[in-house]
């Protein structure tokens, strides 16, 4: 089999991973619209314990809003099982497509936005999934796989670029390390800002008070949200460590003042000052979910309008 070839598969994996996960997210949706039922007043005897996510995956019951239990409706657990199940298989496509496109083009397939695009659609979900087996999270499910696949479009679209060789710069065991890092926390950072999204929006109750109370109170999200954001940090502070460090091998210099660079330092700066706020008693919660939800946009930003129009040393990442 020829690297062509391999390259062609691993586009197939891709636009299967893409249908998949489309359809994983129309499942979560029926599950989130239709089957789950409104946490209303119930009067019951059967309490459950209050958890950042709810019951576990395999319950039978939904926690209302006093703690109550209610019977979850078979055609949602049928459908969320099936979203459930999809959203794996959608990974493991992802990664097979990453590996394919690795071994098609002879190095760590993450040297351009496209690569690095499909790697954090991977983690995203990943993270979504780990995160699954320890909590009910089937509510956030719509969420996050509606954001995988508008990602995987547009990388497919707007970024793809056909398999090849990466300047010698990329040439380094640091690729592996320093990247891969940074596409992990960017998944983490995803689903975190997802969360913090969610909780700025029911804390205000916009949309209808009815749609909320399908999901978790909004102190929960908060916590929740909070949880994410304090893996995704570490994180990306070894991003910016390991990449002053190759910086220093590549370049002869730890800190050249690339665009990249000092974005990178920019979103560490933003999350930083998430934490703080988090921690400080006199800021409200709110205030610091606004940090949190800047500091992703500058994520955004960090990968899109810098790579394509700030000419710098990371100019071949595009």
């Amino acid at each position: 089999m020829n690297n062509e070839m391999l390259a062609q598969y691993a586009n197939y994996a891709l636009a299967s991973a893409a249908l998949v996960v489309t359809v994983a997210m129309l499942c979560y949706a029926l599950y989130l619209a239709q089957a789950v039922p409104v946490r209303e007043q119930v009067e019951t005897d059967t309490k459950v314990p209050a958890t950042v996510g709810g019951p576990s995956q395999g319950d039978t019951s939904e926690a209302t809003g006093d703690g109550a239990a209610v019977e979850t409706p078979m055609k949602a657990r049928k459908a969320a099982g099936i979203a459930g199940s999809l959203s794996w298989l959608g990974a493991g496509l992802l990664l097979l497509s990453f590996a394919l496109r690795g071994f098609a083009v002879g190095r760590f397939p993450l040297g351009n936005l496209f690569e690095f695009s499909t790697a954090g659609a991977f983690f995203a979900l990943a993270t979504f999934g780990v995160a699954s087996l320890r909590r009910d999270l089937r509510w956030l499910g719509v969420f996050v796989t509606a954001f995988v696949t508008l990602l995987l479009m547009v990388a497919s679209t707007a970024w793809y670029v056909e398999a090849d060789e990466v300047v010698p710069s990329l040439q380094s065991y640091w690729l592996p390390i320093h990247v891969t890092v940074a596409t992990l926390s960017v998944g983490v950072f995803t689903v975190g800002a997802i969360v913090s999204g969610l909780y700025l929006l029911s804390d205000r109750g916009v949309g209808g008070e009815r749609f909320w109370r399908k999901l978790p109170p909004a102190r929960s999200l908060e916590k929740f949200s909070y949880s994410l954001h304090i893996i995704g940090f570490p994180l990306w502070s070894f991003t910016l460590i390991a990449g002053a460090i190759w910086a220093r091998e590549a370049w002869g210099s730890y800190w050249n003042w690339d665009p990249k660079e000092v974005w990178t330092f920019v979103i560490w700066t933003v999350y930083a000052a998430y934490l703080h706020a988090r921690a400080t008693k006199n800021t409200s919660r709110r205030s610091a979910n606004w940090i949190a939800i800047a500091g992703f946009a500058c994520i955004i930003i960090n990968y899109t309008v810098v790579n394509f129009y700030f000419i710098g040393q990371h100019s071949y990442a595009q």
